[in-house]
C-alpha cells in the first residue's frame, strides 16, 4: 500500500529549528517530485517547498526562503524539510505530497514561547 508518513513535528520556541521527515512505503521515491504543504488554522493549504527526483532542484515559498531547506535520501526513501529560524506564523499542520497520487496525514508544528 502506497503511503507517506510525516514525523518530526512538535512544539518549538520562536527562533528554533525542527526537521520534518516524510517516509514513503509501498513505492520508491526515486523518480518523483515530492512537495511539502502546510495548513495553518483558519487558512487554506499552501505549498512550502518541493524537490526534484534527484534532488538537484528545489523551490520554496517566499515566506520560508532562507530559513527552510529540503533534501532527500533516496536510499532511505525519505524526504526531509529542515526548518530553521522558526516564526509563530510557521505554526501549521505540515503535509508531505506526491502530486495527485498521495498525501501524508500531516504533522503538527507549533511555534510558540
Amino acid at each position: 500500500q502506497l503511503q507517506l508518513v510525516e514525523s518530526g513535528g512538535g512544539l518549538v520556541q520562536p527562533g528554533g529549528s525542527l526537521r520534518l521527515s516524510c517516509a514513503a512505503s509501498g513505492f520508491t521515491l526515486d523518480y518523483y517530485v515530492i512537495a511539502w504543504f502546510r495548513q495553518a488554522p483558519g487558512k487554506e493549504r499552501e505549498g512550502v517547498s518541493c524537490i526534484s527526483s534527484l534532488g538537484g532542484r528545489s523551490n520554496f515559498a517566499d515566506s520560508v526562503k532562507g530559513r527552510f531547506t529540503i533534501s532527500r535520501d533516496n536510499a532511505k526513501n525519505t524526504v526531509y524539510l529542515q526548518m530553521n529560524s522558526l516564526l509563530p506564523e510557521d505554526t501549521a499542520v505540515y503535509y508531505c505530497n506526491l502530486g495527485a497520487i498521495a498525501w501524508g496525514k500531516g504533522i503538527l508544528v507549533t511555534v510558540s514561547s
